[in-house]
């Protein structure tokens, strides 16, 4: 592996993938090893900071639904004062940096203080999950389009999206964050006119060991999602492209279990 250098009070914002350290890209590897500091988030896989050096400073920032340890603002300010202090600055974000990362704001916050970044871009959690499934987010003729949607709404706020232009059938719909809104996923979408048995697939921990597969329809979508889910980051993918032959028994392993409820 050859080597890559950061100039120092340079910040690299770095995707680290799904979790599993095979899909971490050899660039975001090989800056991991040059940082001098790393602030990383709680989705950034465990054996993916193994892989960090033992002289490396590494700080938590948090940073996942319902379980911020540091706001946008201080992430940004650390951020700040680690490069203005000459430091050599890693940014590990779970999945990829520029999807659901917030990675624009904290470009924004080193710009307004003369601190060059890069990006480095790393493999997201949709693309993962249906590669562990066996399926494809696309299909010729049957899945045109990929749309990413978070549905991580503030507190006491309620999910606004356009829902009418979520309901196609002919596009695949990767949801992150969408565990606690499932019940709201499910009929607003059915209401906007999908058919209640789409197929959705339901995939926890994607790429990791503890990962779990759950295949279920639109309109189990929310009962689905309280009995297969646990506590692990998920990603819903919902559309004709992931539909999957009907099993008969349903079975469960220490490793990817796969569930079919399937009408």
């Amino acid at each position: 592996m050859s080597d890559i250098k950061i100039e120092r009070g340079t910040v690299w914002l770095v995707g680290a993938g799904p979790g599993d350290p095979d899909l971490l890209t050899r660039k975001a590897e090989k800056l991991i090893h040059a940082a001098s500091v790393i602030f990383y988030d709680a989705l950034v896989g465990k054996e993916v900071l193994a892989l960090v050096p033992g002289q490396t400073r590494l700080v938590a920032v948090g940073k996942r639904s319902g379980r911020h340890s540091k706001d946008q603002r201080s992430i940004n300010e650390l951020l700040v004062e680690a490069a203005l202090a000459g430091e050599r600055v890693v940014r590990l974000k779970g999945g990829d940096a520029g999807i659901f990362g917030r990675a624009t704001e904290e470009a924004e916050a080193l710009t307004a203080h003369g601190i060059q970044y890069h990006i480095c871009p790393g493999i997201t959690a949709a693309s993962a999950a249906a590669a562990s499934a066996g399926v494809s987010l696309t299909v010729r003729g049957l899945a045109r389009k990929l749309v990413f949607v978070t549905a991580h709404a503030q507190a006491g706020e309620e999910l606004d999206l356009d829902w009418n232009a979520l309901a196609d059938p002919k596009a695949t719909l990767a949801i992150y964050m969408g565990k606690a809104a499932a019940a709201t996923i499910s009929g607003k979408l059915i209401r906007a006119g999908l058919a209640s048995d789409t197929p959705v697939l339901l995939i926890e921990n994607a790429s990791l060991k503890e990962e779990r597969q759950f295949s279920t329809r639109l309109d189990l979508l929310s009962i689905s999602a309280r009995a297969a889910l646990g506590d692990g980051p998920a990603v819903m993918l919902i559309g004709e492209a992931v539909r999957k032959p009907q099993k008969s028994v349903c079975t469960a392993s220490a490793y990817n279990p796969h569930y079919n409820i399937e009408g």
